[in-house]
Formats: structure tokens, C-alpha cells, sequence
């Protein structure tokens, strides 16, 4: 079993920056790849972001590319999300994923999915 907690979260401000955390836990194998799924009110989960453990590649949604940078830090176990150049239209809950086999990039499926935290954008 996997845990996948995330962090960070809070109310912020148009233009401004948040930075999300999500620290995985018991598997001793690490996942193929992770990534930040978010949803907002009324709207379907949506992919935001992915990154491979092993050279770091990444994926980006049209909609946050230039503002939001995935990383990694392959000693702590845990995935960041730096967003910057914040929008209300960023309102959502932000969920952190991975992955463990996948013959895709960025992958179709996730294995596991952690409890999300609340991120909302104030105009």
C-alpha cells in the first residue's frame, strides 16, 4: 500500500504563488512516474502535471504551462507543484497521483491517489 499525502494548500491571492508538497510512503519500489490531478466545483478531475522519477521528464496541461513547475525530490520521496502566476479559474482541490506501470508518457493511469488539498485563487 502506498500513502500520498499532500501539503500546502491555502487561499491566495490573483497573480500570486503557492507551492504544493506530496510526500509518498509505504512501498519500498518507486512509482514509474507521479503527477497533480485537480478538480474543481462541478467540474470533472482534471490532469495538471507529471514527472518521472527516474530522469525527470514532465507533462503539462496547456492550461498551466509557463506558470506551474513540477519537481522532485527523489531522496525525500516527494513531489512538489510550484504555481505561480495564480487565477481564480486555479480554484480547485489539488490531488497528488502515482503511477507504478505505464508503457505510456505521460501515463493513462494512476495506482494511487492521495486525499487532495484545497487551493483557492481570490480575484
Amino acid at each position: 500500500q502506498v500513502q500520498l499525502v499532500e501539503s500546502g494548500g491555502g487561499l491566495a491571492q490573483a497573480g500570486g504563488s503557492v507551492r504544493l508538497s506530496c510526500a509518498a510512503s509505504g512501498r519500498t519500489i518507486r512509482s514509474y512516474a507521479m503527477a497533480w490531478f485537480r478538480q474543481a466545483p462541478g467540474k470533472e478531475r482534471e490532469f495538471v502535471a507529471a514527472i518521472r522519477w527516474i530522469e525527470g521528464s514532465t507533462h503539462y496541461a496547456d492550461s498551466v504551462k509557463g506558470r506551474f513547475t513540477i519537481s522532485k525530490d527523489n531522496a525525500k520521496n516527494t513531489v512538489y507543484l510550484q504555481m505561480n502566476s495564480l487565477k481564480p479559474e486555479d480554484t480547485a482541490v489539488y490531488y497528488c497521483a502515482a503511477a507504478y506501470y505505464s508503457s505510456n508518457w505521460p501515463p493513462t493511469a494512476y495506482n494511487y491517489m492521495g486525499q487532495g488539498t484545497q487551493v483557492t485563487v481570490s480575484s
